[in-house]
């Protein structure tokens, strides 16, 4: 749950910039802005701690480097593209789509122990699941529609 504090921090200074600079709450921006800084720096880590993130995808899936690159260039082109207006809506559908599809890997971390940080099996396993992860798809993916759907 640290991460989200990426999440929410931007957000909140996002926030009281735009009011400061623009005399509104902008929540569009805001929201948009958090969420983009929180993917690009998940992203980001694909490339920082790749040993780690090859072991949490599932066994059957071949050439897990490439993956783990692959995800994590994706995850920074959907950072860029939730702060452009005209694709922001397809790009938080897509993401939303992302996240239900990566969970499967962190289950699959979970029941391994993945420790993503060290690359190896010393990690957390089910509590985490339970305990964390669930409830941060659960913000982003609602996080995501609402910034990047709803009030899109």
């Amino acid at each position: 749950m640290k991460l989200l504090s990426v999440l929410f921090v931007t957000f909140i200074i996002a926030l009281i910039g735009c009011k400061f600079i623009q005399g509104s709450w902008n929540f569009l921006f805001a929201g948009n802005l958090g969420m983009t800084v929180f993917i690009i720096f998940t992203g980001l880590s694909h490339f920082k701690f790749q040993k780690g993130m090859a072991l949490m995808i599932p066994d059957f899936i071949p050439a897990k480097l490439f993956w783990v690159y692959f995800t994590g260039i994706l995850e920074i082109a959907a950072g860029i593209g939730l702060m452009i207006p005209s694709i922001r809506e397809i790009t938080a559908i897509l993401l939303i789509v992302f996240y239900i599809l990566v969970f499967a890997a962190n289950i699959n971390s979970s029941k391994k122990n993945v420790n993503i940080f060290k690359g190896d099996y010393s990690g957390p396993g089910m509590a985490y699941l339970y305990k964390e992860r669930i409830p941060m798809q659960i913000i982003l993916i609602s996080w995501t529609w609402y910034f990047g759907i709803y009030l899109n």
